[in-house]
């Protein structure tokens, strides 16, 4: 009876060090597949983000955020889909995969008769292309993990009507605005269309090369002396915020020499900074750490190396206690959304955002 009670505490030791083991291995796993510079910090602040998201997806799949700019559910539903695909989820598999499937066939029974993806009656009705153009973006970046063929042909038909009313829409010197049928033009809307055509042709459907072409000669047209770019052409002064758009889609078609590129990201880091809440981005900084985390990504090691870990720390030393970020007070689901993709760029998840 003693030998017994003599072997209870070596099984138990043995047995504690064998999960020692494992568990070290576990981690020593999960430390191999950080993309470099992302800490188990980051992990545990994107994990917590992202279960946070999940809490505020409505029963019809969207995303709503009642804050000082209002609602705008196809906006925010696009936005949350992107951060969430950045995790590596699909509408078909992973963790997130059901939140993901009804997000995306809200956006899918949000596509109008005109193809404008839109949901009437709200706030959004009247800025619909800022939410019509980040919806195009979203439905594109799902298309490729899309195993149902019907369904896929339902996606590939929102978005090619969806291309079809971004072209038509156009304003005679090549720029957008907050409605389909206002004929004008301005920055912010411009660069949603352009980087939603893009997604849209890399997911093989059909966009006319002339409209991205005037597109970003409307972005060459909107360039300032100091790099920026203006509000609008015809106008003067520089918006950080737009101006960091602006480089990421000259760096989506591939055009990292280009001088109005090169100057225009160096204007960015001057007025926006790293990780810093400027002057020139006040009530704007998650918007404008949308953009220039992707431009400072696909500008390569030397530039990412110096804007990552410092937009990383803030990021962590901001974030709420529920996983959440209240961005530009347009509301949690926003800035959560957007703190999400910037901290998930390394993962290499979004073709629009690949290098």
């Amino acid at each position: 009876m003693s030998a017994n009670n003599n072997k209870i505490p070596r099984v138990a030791c043995l047995v504690a060090l064998i999960c020692d083991m494992l568990q070290c291995q576990t981690h020593g796993a999960n430390a191999l597949k950080r993309p470099p510079m992302v800490t188990e910090k980051t992990e545990d602040a994107i994990a917590k983000a992202l279960k946070y998201l999940a809490t505020r997806q409505n029963a019809d799949g969207s995303y709503r955020d009642q804050g000082m700019m209002g609602s705008y559910p196809v906006a925010m539903t696009s936005l949350a889909g992107m951060a969430t695909l950045a995790s590596g989820s699909t509408p078909t598999e992973g963790t997130y995969a059901r939140n993901l499937r009804k997000a995306v066939t809200f956006i899918l029974d949000s596509s109008q008769q005109n193809g404008l993806i839109c949901r009437p009656g709200n706030d959004e009705e009247t800025r619909s292309m800022f939410g019509h153009g980040y919806a195009m973006m979203f439905l594109a970046e799902s298309m490729g993990t899309e195993e149902d063929p019907q369904r896929l042909a339902r996606l590939r038909w929102v978005v090619q009507k969806a291309v079809d009313l971004t072209g038509k829409s156009q304003s005679r010197i090549g720029g957008w605005i907050y409605t389909p049928d206002m004929d004008g033009d301005e920055g912010a809307v411009t660069i949603t269309q352009v980087q939603g055509l893009r997604a849209a042709r890399n997911a093989g459907v059909a966009v006319p090369k002339k409209v991205i072409d005037v597109a970003m000669k409307y972005l060459e047209k909107s360039v300032q002396p100091d790099g920026g770019i203006a509000y609008r052409v015809g106008m003067a002064g520089s918006r950080p915020p737009i101006t960091a758009a602006a480089v990421a889609c000259w760096f989506n078609a591939g055009e990292y020499t280009n001088p109005m590129a090169l100057k225009a990201l160096r204007f960015c880091k001057r007025e926006i900074g790293y990780g810093q809440s400027r002057q020139g981005v006040w009530g704007h900084f998650f918007y404008a750490h949308l953009y220039l985390s992707q431009v400072m990504y696909l500008a390569g090691d030397k530039e990412w190396t110096k804007y990552y870990p410092k937009m990383r720390e803030h990021l962590l030393a901001t974030q709420e206690e529920d996983g959440s970020w209240n961005g530009d007070s347009v509301g949690t689901v926003y800035g959560t959304s957007i703190a999400l993709i910037i901290l998930q760029l390394p993962y290499n998840n979004l073709p629009i955002m690949q290098r």
